[in-house]
């Protein structure tokens, strides 16, 4: 049985990982053939930095991202807490089937609601431009909240409910006993939850596709623009940039919540 459970972990990750691979050795490719490797040169890396509508769609994707993670983060904090702190189960059951409802919808579904949503909003106000990166911006918190509430809330559960009781009847209110006692003990969950929100913004693309206006342009939207055309290996250097990005932030994810672990498991 073990000897099966190697050979269909194995054929696991060929088929995950060899796309991937491949991808990432033709975005070394010395020519523009995309169909045979004729030799490895960073040629279109350096083509890749020399377009300015990449270097706008790094900005906007950027600048999206940490704003969408950022608020995600903070509103998925505050009820991750507000929900463990509910005394019924009626209610934190309902809450969490709620919150998960952008998790089960597919994006399209997501997606097509949340455009119709923002064009009806804009036409009752008169606005010009209906969609746009507030639009945006407000799609990709609702759809990263989700999953910032499923990492913030099992660290709350396991952490001991008497500390921040203890700290109130030191003389603690109610939010210093959050940010001195509480955070300190969720941190690495608030952490992941970040980063997760993070690389999801960052590589959304069916929700963004109908969420933003012709003036914001995201990476993921300038890739699946570039393959209406020729298709060129600049599209591999691209995507091999983001797929780095995406691996270094889970890396340090899990650095940070092993370090914080290995610190607590010191202390006791």
């Amino acid at each position: 049985m073990k000897t099966v459970s190697k050979i269909y972990v194995a054929l696991v990750f060929t088929i995950l990982y060899i796309p991937i691979l491949v991808l990432m050795l033709f975005s070394f490719n010395s020519t523009a053939n995309t169909g045979a490797l004729t030799g490895l040169s960073f040629y279109w890396y350096k083509e890749l930095f020399n377009s300015p509508d990449t270097f706008n769609a790094l900005k906007n994707t950027l600048v999206l991202a940490i704003s969408a993670s950022v608020i995600s983060t903070v509103i998925g904090t505050a009820a991750a807490v507000g929900i463990t702190k509910f005394k019924t189960r009626i209610t934190k059951s309902s809450l969490l089937s709620v919150t998960n409802i952008p998790m089960m919808n597919p994006d399209i579904v997501t997606g097509i609601s949340m455009m119709l949503l923002f064009v009806f909003v804009g036409t009752i106000i008169g606005s010009e431009d209906k969609l746009g990166f507030g639009t945006l911006l407000i799609a990709h918190v609702s759809f990263c909240l989700p999953y910032v509430i499923l990492s913030v809330r099992p660290k709350l559960l396991q952490m001991n409910k008497a500390l921040p009781e203890a700290a109130m009847d030191l003389g603690c209110t109610p939010i210093q006993s959050f940010f001195k006692v509480e955070l300190p003990n969720i941190m690495s969950g608030v952490v992941s939850g970040f980063i997760l929100a993070f690389t999801l913004s960052l590589d959304d693309f069916v929700i963004s596709y109908f969420t933003t206006g012709n003036d914001f342009q995201t990476l993921p939207l300038l890739i699946y623009s570039m393959t209406k055309k020729e298709v060129k290996p600049d599209i591999y250097a691209l995507s091999t940039l983001m797929i780095l990005a995406v691996t270094i932030l889970m890396v340090m994810s899990n650095i940070s919540s092993k370090e914080k672990t290995a610190d607590r498991k010191a202390a006791l």
